[in-house]
């Protein structure tokens, strides 16, 4: 058996690969403690693979004694332990073997009165139409996602992931939740990639299929809102390379509607039974480089069956669409990001968040959103993340009902040192609400208002997305007091009626 000569060439990659993968976290080493990890890493691979040849020459030297009828050697040739190393590279590198990440919340919320205190980003009359106020200061929950990812490379090329997300929520302080607590498997799913028999338009494409959150969903972190989520059970394709500067993704997803009563239209006064249906989202997802294009159309059979009011008739299709744009600068004046999308819908395209989400929907209903944000540094320590999300509706839950609602917040951050950082955030919503006594609900109009400071520490500041922190907030919130008519809101709960303050610690962590 001849001495391999790719040994050291490999454990470099290897321990590139392998350096690469804490490279955000090393990001303040000197190039000399970078390369000096980088040789230390080289020499621990050579180590493996001197220790992998060695296996090989004993395995070798044993093979023509073995008996005939036992279980075959294990693999020596150099292109076999090549093989390994090359595995244990692409490991090294995420391209194959397990992964698992993390996005989480959890604090205490205690009001004035010391008392545990209403929070959450949807708390006002708007909250229930996707109204979101702001999250800092302002959660009084334990959230938690688990995304157990494994990743497979095949010898023709092709790749293959699974994944299964794991969500639990509570609003209970206790360590033993018991029945408060809602624990769900909300992803799982298989996706192909790199398949050699794709050519053409689908020379990159993959293909999925099972229960997700679409890949391409994108969101306004600091109201807790998405932009727009597209979820449910079913399949599609992505990135079919239409022409040079056009991408698309197709899916066809599911959404099950909670069982609802049936209307007997014959004979109002004969009970006519429960049922329940899926809504079929259909969506094109298009992409012309940084503008994005989405068209979605939605049908759920029977669901016009559902009573939602006396002469009401609730949709059994619609259709929905948003033209995003995705910046690279802050708004074409200076270094960060911003994202810019309108969105309307007609039927069940009027949520126009939550796809496909809300069975409730009149024929009639017709909405419009516009969601803006960006992020920046406007001085060394100091960085701004200022978001509008603003929604006009018409025809609802109602014939004639109206629900117009528009939320300004502004996070800003100090990075004071490495580890500690004061974070500061303003929301402030209007609302104008005219529901015709759907559900009980009564018309309000008036304005919210939120000011939260938090002290945060960080193992390492810098930047928007740096996770994990932990916080101390103080929060002052304050509010028209007609808002505490709505009926269907926490304003003008017990103890919770304006100008309050609110107190807490929290922490978040995502990788």
């Amino acid at each position: 058996m001849h001495k391999m000569t790719f040994k050291t060439p490999l454990a470099i990659a290897v321990a590139t690969a392998s350096l690469g993968l804490c490279g955000a976290a090393n990001a303040n080493m000197t190039l000399e403690e970078r390369f000096a990890e980088l040789e230390a890493r080289i020499a621990a691979a050579e180590q493996r693979a001197d220790a992998a040849e060695r296996r090989a020459e004993l395995a070798e030297q044993g093979r023509g004694t073995a008996p005939a009828s036992s279980a075959p050697a294990a693999a020596t040739t150099d292109a076999d332990i090549e093989e390994r190393l090359a595995r244990v590279e692409r490991q090294a590198s995420g391209e194959e073997g397990f992964s698992f990440n993390v996005y989480a919340r959890s604090g205490l919320l205690i009001g004035e009165d010391g008392k545990s205190a209403p929070g959450g980003p949807y708390l006002t009359p708007a909250g229930g139409n996707g109204g979101a106020v702001g999250r800092l200061g302002n959660e009084p929950d334990t959230y938690s996602e688990a995304i157990l990812n494994y990743r497979m490379q095949f010898d023709n090329g092709a790749k293959a992931r699974y994944t299964t997300m794991l969500a639990h929520g509570t609003n209970s302080s206790n360590d033993w939740v018991g029945d408060d607590t809602n624990l769900n498997v909300r992803q799982v799913y298989a996706e192909f990639s790199d398949l050699p028999s794709f050519t053409g338009a689908f020379e990159n494409a993959s293909i999925w299929a099972g229960k997700r959150f679409d890949r391409n969903n994108f969101d306004i972190h600091w109201l807790d809102s998405d932009v727009v989520f597209l979820a449910g059970t079913g399949g599609g394709v992505y990135d079919v390379q239409l022409a040079d500067n056009w991408k698309t993704n197709f899916s066809l997803y599911g959404r099950s509607f909670s069982e609802f009563p049936i209307v007997n239209r014959e004979n109002p006064g004969l009970d006519g039974g429960n049922s329940n249906t899926d809504n079929l989202v259909l969506t094109s997802n298009n992409y012309f480089g940084n503008w994005q294009v989405m068209v979605n159309g939605m049908s759920a059979a029977d669901n016009d069956e559902r009573d939602i009011g006396v002469g009401q008739t609730a949709a059994d299709t619609g259709w929905h669409t948003m033209v995003a744009y995705h910046g690279d600068s802050f708004f074409g004046m200076g270094e960060g990001n911003f994202k810019a999308a309108v969105l309307h819908g007609q039927g069940l395209g009027a949520e126009v968040k939550g796809l496909g989400s809300n069975g409730d929907l009149t024929d009639d209903a017709t909405a419009t959103r516009l969601a803006v944000y960006g992020t920046t540094y406007i001085a060394p320590q100091w960085r701004i993340a200022p978001a509008i999300l603003a929604e006009t509706s018409d025809d609802r839950f109602a014939n004639g009902d109206s629900y117009d609602w528009a939320t300004l917040n502004i996070r800003l951050a100090n990075e004071i040192n490495q580890n500690f950082e004061m974070q500061y955030e303003a929301s402030y919503q209007w609302m104008d609400f005219e529901p015709q006594g759907y559900d009980g609900r009564n018309a309000v109009d008036g304005d919210y208002m939120k000011f939260t400071i938090a002290p945060t520490f960080k193992p390492e500041v810098g930047g928007f997305w740096k996770r994990p922190e932990i916080r101390l907030f103080t929060t002052y919130s304050d509010w028209d007091e007609s808002l505490n008519a709505y009926g269907a809101s926490s304003l003008g709960s017990d103890g919770f009626t304006g100008g309050e303050f609110t107190f807490g610690v929290q922490t978040e962590v995502w990788f």
